[in-house]
This record gives C-alpha cells, structure tokens and sequence, in this order.
C-alpha cells in the first residue's frame, strides 16, 4: 500500500486589522471602527466639540468615542490644523494649548495603539481623490480647509488664510462665520467666485467640496466640481496608513 502524501501545512488565518478612524471638526468629533478595505463596521458616532476645546477636553473625548466603538488595532485622526510629524502647530477653531502640542503622541498613551494624524482635509481627500492628474479639495465648515492631490500625492495648503477678495481671506468669506454673518445668498455668491478662482489658480482637474456647509450649496457646480460627503472625512482614515507622505503637514 502506497504511503499518503504528507499534509501541506495551511498558513495561519491573518487577524483583520480594525482601524478607529476619528474626525475631529470645529462643532462635532466623530469616530468610526473601520475595516482593512475602509469600510465601517460600527455605527458613525458623534461628540459635541466644548467651547474651548483644549487638548485635554479634545482627547478625552477621542477616548469615549473609542470605548463607543469596541476593539481596534490603530487609529487615525483628521485634525483641523497643520500638523507636522504628529505635533499640532495651529488649530484656530478650537481652543488654547495646541501650540506644538504633540497630539499623535498623546493619543498612542492614552489609546494604547499606534496613531497617524493628519490635517482633516488631507483625509478627506484621502477617501475621495481618484489618484489620477490634478485633485483640490477644500472643506467648507467652522473654517476652510484645502489639499492638493498630485497623481494621488497629497500637498497640504493653508489657502484658507490667502488672500481671496477686497483684502480678505477664503476663511473669512467661506469659513461659519461668514455664511452665519452674510447668509445663504451672498455665501454663495462668494463661493461660485473662489472656484472660479481656484480654477484659474490650480488648472485642476477635478475639485471636491466636502464639509457641513457644502450642504448649502444653491447652484450648479461645473462637471468637474463635485460635493463629497462628510463620511469620506472617516473613510479616508485608512489611507493614512496607505499614504507615505504621512510626515509632511
């Protein structure tokens, strides 16, 4: 009788990687466990930002919101500020303390997990560029925010404090606060001017809009503006440990 042929050792199953992708905005932080394809396994949950959202108050949520969403492997941050290797240089519509204040370190401690932070446009764009030619996206919220996708290589921009129109800047005319002090209309007004500016600027091929206010929008975009949904703020947590450019702001 022929001796059986030896069983072929099967590979261990992999463990599904879980990432908590967390988007911190000027009026609500919202968080969300994610899947290794980027997709949410857990219902979006949200937090109230506090008036003077200082970095204690700020973590401390991220920590609730975590324990909301059950057990993860590593977490990712949209931040509303620049950021540099995990360190917040600016977070102008939150509170006081950012000031080089090193966020990403702060969150492995108190998580106990690896932890990516990046501007919160940066990651919204990470969940909607298509990675082909030139790709802005700016986000109409509390402020306006802005990055550039070069063939899917992401350069972060502060053209919210630009210079937009009679000596203004893109924040001063589109950020919360305008549209709250001049109204849909004339926000509006302003809005259909920055694209057709930023058009002439960037040459771009594609321009996403994403943020609460982009809600608002009253007229027809050009075929290559598009609105993106807040979701994508989330969705674009997995990318940020896909994207090597992690280091710049």
């Amino acid at each position: 009788m022929a001796p059986k042929p030896a069983a072929v050792p099967q590979p261990a199953a992999t463990k599904s990687i879980t990432t908590l992708a967390v988007d911190v905005g000027g009026t609500g932080i919202k968080a969300a466990a994610l899947d290794e394809k980027g997709r949410m396994i857990t219902e979006r949950q949200k937090i109230k930002t506090p008036r003077n959202a200082t970095p204690k108050k700020v973590i401390a949520i991220i920590a609730e919101l975590a324990k909301m969403a059950g057990a993860f492997d590593r977490a990712s941050v949209g931040f509303p500020g620049v950021i540099k290797n995990g360190v917040i240089y600016t977070a102008p519509n939150l509170g006081k303390g950012w000031k080089n204040f090193p966020l990403e370190a702060a969150l492995k401690k108190k998580l106990k997990a690896p932890v990516r932070i990046a501007n919160d446009a940066d990651v919204q764009g990470l969940g909607c560029v298509t990675g082909h030619g030139d790709e802005l996206v700016i986000t109409l919220g509390t402020g306006f925010g802005s990055v550039l996708f070069v063939d899917g290589h992401r350069i972060h921009l502060e053209l919210g404090h630009h210079p937009f129109r009679e000596g203004k800047t893109y924040e001063d005319e589109l950020g919360n606060r305008a549209f709250i002090k001049k109204g849909k209309k004339k926000w509006n007004k302003h809005l259909r001017e920055a694209i057709d500016e930023m058009a002439k600027t960037f040459n771009y091929d594609r321009l996403y809009i994403g943020g609460g206010n982009a809600a608002t929008i009253n007229f027809k975009l050009p075929s290559n503006v598009k609105v993106v949904s807040n979701t994508e703020g989330l969705l674009g947590g997995i990318k940020l440990w896909q994207d090597q450019a992690v280091a710049t702001k």
